[in-house]
């Protein structure tokens, strides 16, 4: 992990946390205590992306969560409601995530490409992605079941944070909600990477390439001798 995703994950996630626990600390109500640590963040997520404009899917996604998650935490005033909060939004994700599957291009797509694309690991793959994209069948087909996967998993975890939220004792949501998204991640992380691999992605001689082997633009990839 990059310095600079450490550094979102601690000012999106590990800070709110770390804020909430200080604020109940120093005797500030539950509910203001929630606001205060949802509208916060989001302010300064803001400030970041104006500063950086970012336009990567990832990114807007961050801040798009972060500001939504505010602006529930205005309207509502059930402290439990606000506690679920980042359940349902997670839930929202998760039928985009699926619901994408359909669209021009699927969510796993748009967020992975940014990280992958003319990386180290996919280098000798010619074309852009959107170029793979228009040639590949099972590329397709790698990203719309990634997005199935990402989808089915942030519907689990907002089913866990909506259960969390109103069974448990409040002040021991926030930092269990951090746990799950950190185990959400990496469980997420190392199922897609094995997908990956297994579909042949990250291999340039596999199946998924062979219509560029075709037309000529990949070598086919020479048999062992016995």
């Amino acid at each position: 992990m990059k310095a600079r995703q450490i550094m979102r994950f601690v000012g999106d996630f590990a800070a709110p946390t770390a804020m909430f626990y200080v604020l109940r600390a120093a005797g500030v109500g539950l509910y203001l205590t929630l606001v205060l640590s949802a509208v916060l963040p989001a302010g300064f997520a803001v400030v970041r992306w104006l500063r950086s404009r970012e336009t990567d899917g990832l990114a807007l996604y961050m801040l798009s969560m972060l500001v939504l998650s505010a602006l529930v935490s205005l309207i509502s005033g059930s402290p439990r409601f606000l506690l679920a909060r980042e359940g349902w939004l997670t839930g929202v994700t998760g039928a985009w995530f699926i619901a994408s599957v359909w669209a021009t291009r699927p969510l796993a797509f748009l967020y992975t490409r940014p990280i992958l694309e003319g990386r180290r690991r996919m280098a000798d793959i010619p074309g852009d992605w959107d170029e793979l994209w228009e040639r590949l069948p099972r590329f397709r087909r790698v990203w719309k079941v990634g997005s199935v996967l990402w989808g089915i998993a942030l519907l689990g975890d907002s089913a866990v944070r909506v259960i969390m939220a109103y069974t448990l004792p409040v002040d021991s949501v926030p930092g269990l909600g951090t746990l799950l998204y950190v185990v959400t991640s990496v469980v997420l992380i190392v199922i897609t990477n094995i997908y990956y691999v297994v579909s042949g992605l990250y291999y340039s001689g596999s199946r998924l390439y062979d219509p560029l082997r075709e037309a000529g633009l990949l070598p086919r990839p020479q048999r062992q001798q016995a």
